[in-house]
């Protein structure tokens, strides 16, 4: 299990990056929210990672946090949730924002996900609620610890804001009409790539 990364990051095209670790490059997928916190080209990164093996791909997810990955490995254990819908749902919100979700039985806040369908939805807030807890619960000398505080601030670029914001829509699966058309409507001058992206989210729904 390869359970934590740390080289130069050499390209970055959400959701994917690629690290160059001694020589080697590795190509790791991550949440936008993730994505957002990232250096520079060619500057030092660390993430934690986990790594999944199947018969036609070995694929490698990092995050910023121990806790992130956690709760990415909680989502892929529920039933009908793979890695790339667990991807997908932490792109879309903070691990705060879907343990508060979690909590106060949000359904309405999940199904406007890309592919999160009411029952997915209500899949969910049953099967995490529990495994949140148990985890929370195991977390020791830390109040909540699980209960991230996002303060993360995407770098501001004006001239790759929509660009960015297209190829992460198409990243979560979006036509690239849908994803042109959309955050086309929602740009403005000054925005930064998250706040569009969110924006352009909310008009699909």
């Amino acid at each position: 299990m390869i359970g934590r990364i740390a080289g130069i990051l050499v390209e970055k095209q959400a959701p994917e990056i690629l690290i160059d670790v001694q020589g080697v490059g590795y190509e790791v997928q991550v949440p936008l929210t993730c994505f957002y916190e990232l250096p520079e080209l060619s500057q030092q990164v660390s993430l934690y990672t986990h790594f999944i093996v199947r018969e036609d791909a070995q694929l490698l997810y990092g995050f910023t946090t121990k806790q992130e990955r956690a709760l990415f490995r909680l989502l892929i254990k529920t039933n009908g949730v793979g890695p790339k819908l667990a991807l997908t749902i932490l792109s879309g919100m903070t691990a705060s924002e879907f343990v508060s979700c979690v909590e106060h039985d949000d359904v309405a806040t999940l199904v406007k996900l890309p592919g999160v369908g009411k029952k997915t939805a209500e899949r969910l807030l049953v099967e995490m609620r529990d495994k949140l807890q148990s985890l929370m619960e195991a977390s020791v000398g830390t109040e909540r610890e699980f209960v991230l505080k996002s303060d993360y601030k995407p770098k501001v670029d004006v001239n790759t804001a929509e660009e960015d914001a297209i190829a992460a829509l198409l990243a979560l699966g979006y036509k690239p009409t849908q994803a042109s058309k959309a955050v086309s409507a929602e740009y403005q001058d000054g925005i930064d790539s998250e706040t569009l992206i969110k924006a352009a989210l909310k008009s699909m729904l």
